[in-house]
């Protein structure tokens, strides 16, 4: 099966946010897997794996940080220790987004790169296939593949660029290594920091190996020509059968004089007469 099959069959609303997502990955897997070396279907299945976790298989393409007071109470209760802390924060996503990932120090050292004061929290929160965060994350992918995603966060989530900036962290993350071993543990240790969602993601790396099998991978995508339905034209409509006119009456005349004419007067003296004698 080729792998934009495969793609649509794992990710099947994967468009729901973003137009033409799968359409741009399958369209950019051979270069961009060429580029990196991804070049097994093993390390496909790794990359892909965590891919689809991290962004929810099309889901979750941009951090969602609308969070209860409750929730940002349990997710960071260093910074928020009590719930009145919280508060303020609630539901209020840029704020939460700035206290949680800016750091204290100017350069941002020692929070990602996120300087603060600033809205680097919220500008470099999570986001792409592998939900790069933070200025420093944002940075070495721009510096790797040559695309302004500091200037521009949300080239990270362009279907012509979304698989790229994502196998670029996965590089910059050093999780190649452990992806050749054949290690999800430590892949997901060195993506995510953790291991937030383990399960879950050695449940897509058994799916995308499955689905990939261990020999070459077919990268061909339909022509245009070919996934696009053909639209039919309209029939052309048919001339109407032609018809012969009734034929004109014949002009008036002595033996044939029109309605309510004097000729049609005398004609009819004529037949009384004449008529009366037979």
């Amino acid at each position: 099966m080729a792998f934009i099959n495969t793609l649509y069959n794992l990710w099947p609303n994967g468009d729901q946010k973003i137009r033409g997502l799968r359409d741009g990955i399958a369209a950019s897997a051979p270069a961009v897997f060429k580029k990196y070396k991804i070049d097994t279907p093993l390390l496909v299945a790794h990359v892909m794996a965590q891919i689809s976790h991290e962004c929810g298989a099309g889901h979750d393409i941009v951090e969602n940080l609308n969070y209860t007071a409750q929730r940002a109470h349990e997710v960071w209760p260093s910074r928020f220790p009590t719930m009145a802390s919280a508060e303020p924060y609630a539901h209020n996503p840029r704020a939460l987004a700035n206290k949680v990932y800016n750091g204290t120090k100017p350069d941002g050292s020692d929070r990602m790169g996120n300087r603060p004061g600033t809205d680097d929290g919220w500008n470099f929160r999570g986001r792409g296939g592998s939900q790069t965060t933070g200025r420093d994350g944002y940075e070495r992918v721009a510096k790797q593949t040559g695309l302004d995603v500091v200037n521009n966060p949300d080239i990270l989530i362009d279907p012509k660029f979304f698989l790229e900036c994502s196998v670029s962290d996965f590089i910059n993350c050093g999780c190649l290594p452990y992806a050749k071993a054949d290690d999800v543990v430590n892949v997901t240790k060195r993506l995510n920091g953790g291991t937030i969602g383990l399960d879950q993601r050695k449940e897509w790396l058994v799916r995308w190996k499955k689905a990939l099998g261990e020999g070459p991978i077919d990268f061909t995508v339909p022509s245009e020509a070919q996934t696009t339905p053909t639209v039919p034209t309209a029939p052309t409509p048919s001339k109407p059968a032609s018809t012969v006119p009734p034929p004109k009456p014949s002009a008036p005349s002595v033996t044939n004089p029109s309605p309510g004419s004097l000729g049609e007067f005398i004609a009819s003296i004529l037949s009384a007469i004449f008529g009366k004698k037979k």
